[in-house]
């Protein structure tokens, strides 16, 4: 494309060399990571703050992003992840009673940066055909002197594939949790502690996971990723949950699977969400795969193979469980109407589930809610 004389406030480069110029704004930085879509008409901040997006740069399709500003009480995770994100619009004064903070003192706080004034169009037709690019995101209000150098930058990224990313967002020690579901006239609400204990492993736990398991009046413990089965044991829970995260699921499984077998091998009941269902699928002796463009979105549908049910969901990954070579005793329980992919496997006969999406949203529909029920009457039943 032509730069004109005058040099851009912001560039995105991606890796088969286009350039695109715009306005930027957010922290003033320099970032390369893998570039994706997300299809999510709410939720920005929610998406911002998940930490499955380490490594990653969001392109938003809905255009209008900013609109309702920012808030502490729709975080995902305390620090953001996320490496940086392209609008089409420019950010807007936020217009909402909740709003706290607009999106751009927000993103500068973090030092997050932010393209706009790109076709997202373009990008997204182009990570459809070619799939998801390595990408380098330069904002100076100064103007990029040389932005096909952010190319060459984008190429020698390393990529997500064999990244174990889980380490550097999870909790770093083990904490409790009581903040349950949000009302809007009262805010959140909090666990009285009297159902299953559940023990939580993090590998980049979204809050709202921890939220509905709270909402449901469980213990909630939450450990880090590093933690063995051994300590998960000794905390004698009811119930274990393999939380979401970003990056490479053979790479972080390489420490985490055969933690996951030794509770397996405990017959405790297990339920595994995103980055958890793909290492447990490890565990159990299929394999992963990186797909061409991943689930980005609030929309996708996918079908209760156990009911016949068609729900909506939330979904944020780059990998998935192969279908080739599953193991006997691997039962698919849900199937993404989109491309078929695996969205849900578990052990047959055991108390053993995990889904690939996110039945906590946030955002997104909360049709999936149902399978944190499931899980918790599987846990009740082996109590008995």
């Amino acid at each position: 494309m032509q730069l004109g004389a005058t040099a851009p406030s912001a560039v995105l480069a991606l890796e088969d060399g286009t350039i695109l110029a715009g306005h930027g704004f957010g922290g003033t930085a320099e970032v390369t990571g893998e570039l994706v879509f997300n299809t999510a008409m709410t939720g920005y901040q929610e998406i911002l703050t998940d930490p499955s997006y380490a490594g990653q740069i969001v392109t938003f399709t809905f255009p209008h992003i900013g609109n309702v500003g920012t808030n502490d009480a729709d975080r995902e995770s305390l620090t953001p992840a996320v490496k940086g994100l392209v609008t089409r619009a420019r950010v807007t004064r936020p217009s909402n009673w909740r709003d706290e903070q607009g999106l751009v003192g927000w993103l500068t706080r973090h030092g997050i940066p932010g393209i706009a004034g790109v076709d997202t169009r373009q990008i997204t037709g182009r990570l459809r055909d070619r799939g998801a690019m390595k990408a380098c995101l330069a904002h100076d209000p100064k103007g990029i002197a040389d932005p096909r150098a952010l190319v060459e930058k984008a190429r020698a990224w390393a990529g997500l594939e064999g990244a174990d990313l889980a380490a550097e967002v999870a909790a770093r020690q083990r904490y409790d949790w009581v903040e349950a579901a949000w009302d809007p006239a009262t805010g959140y609400g909090s666990s009285d502690g009297t159902g299953p204990h559940i023990v939580v492993v993090d590998y980049g736990v979204k809050h709202n996971i921890l939220r509905s398991l709270a909402a449901r009046n469980c213990r909630v413990t939450v450990v880090p990723c590093s933690t063995s089965a051994a300590e998960i044991l000794a905390l004698a829970p009811d119930g274990v949950v393999l939380g979401n995260g970003p990056g490479d699921p053979a790479a972080t499984g390489l420490h985490a699977v055969p933690e996951i077998r030794a509770l397996l091998a405990a017959e405790k009941p297990v339920f595994g969400i995103c980055l958890g269902h793909q290492m447990l699928g490890i565990a159990t002796g299929a394999r992963t795969e990186k797909m061409s463009f991943g689930h980005h979105g609030a929309n996708h549908p996918v079908k209760d193979l156990l009911t016949g049910k068609v729900e909506i969901t939330s979904q944020n990954h780059g990998f998935a469980i192969a279908d080739q070579d599953l193991p006997a005793d691997v039962e698919v329980t849900h199937r993404s109407l989109f491309d078929g992919t695996i969205q849900g496997v578990r052990l047959k006969g055991r108390p053993v589930y995990a889904v690939q999406y996110h039945p906590e949203a946030s955002p997104g529909p909360e049709d999936s809610q149902y399978l944190f029920d499931r899980f918790l009457d599987d846990v009740r039943q082996e109590q008995r």
